[in-house]
């Protein structure tokens, strides 16, 4: 049977409750700057990572953020805007194939998530990062596991990096369109791989992720 626009609403809004609430319990230890940081494009074999970093008012609720896997593109483009409109600062850092080739994608990402933070206009107390810390931060941190289903300023992180990195993809698409980077963003699709072993690599490729190919 199914459910009323009243129930799918109600249903949203205490899933978004429950988001909103994990955010609480660190401003209620006296935290007011809390900064979400997700990231995206760590498993592609082309293009580069990106971290995003988002601080949101206090209370702040806005309907349907959450993991960017689970929603569509046009939602998370919405989302996007309507966060950047409603944060009290946010920021996307980005690490190229090349550095990830040097560094490995761990350190990659630790490098974007570092970046996304130093480059915020304002300075957050607290961090929640989803997953895993990565050091070199000066300001404390919490690592959340599923983070993006969990927290609203995280999930809200995950948006606004998975949007930019598509966005880019898609213009790297212009460049290479034998690559098909705007329908896979550069993820390990058959049809990504084929195009691989028929055009060899593109100058955006992870070389360290496509060895075996």
């Amino acid at each position: 049977m199914s459910i009323s626009k009243q129930e799918r609403q109600e249903k949203e809004l205490t899933r978004l409750e429950m988001l909103t609430r994990f955010d609480e319990q660190y401003y209620n230890k006296g935290y007011s700057l809390i900064c979400g940081i997700d990231e995206a494009g760590r498993g592609p074999l082309a293009g580069p990572v990106a971290a995003g970093a988002v601080i949101l008012p206090r209370g702040c609720k806005i309907l349907y953020v959450n993991d960017s896997k689970k929603l569509s593109e046009k939602r998370r483009e919405e989302l996007s805007e309507r966060i950047k409109e409603e944060a009290i600062a946010f920021s996307v850092a980005m690490v190229d194939n090349r550095r990830i080739d040097e560094i490995n994608i761990l350190q990659a990402t630790y490098e974007a998530m570092r970046k996304a933070v130093e480059s915020l206009k304002v300075k957050p107390d607290f961090l929640l990062v989803d997953g895993m810390a990565f050091p070199g931060s000066p300001v404390s941190m919490e690592p959340v596991v599923k983070g993006d289903a969990l927290s609203f300023s995280v999930a809200a992180a995950s948006i606004l990096a998975k949007v930019a990195r598509d966005r880019l993809m898609r213009d790297y698409d212009e460049a290479y369109p034998e690559y098909g980077y705007a329908k896979h963003k550069g993820y390990g699709t058959a049809a990504h791989m084929e195009a691989i072993r028929k055009y060899g690599p593109s100058p955006i490729h992870r070389k360290s992720f496509i060895t075996r190919i």
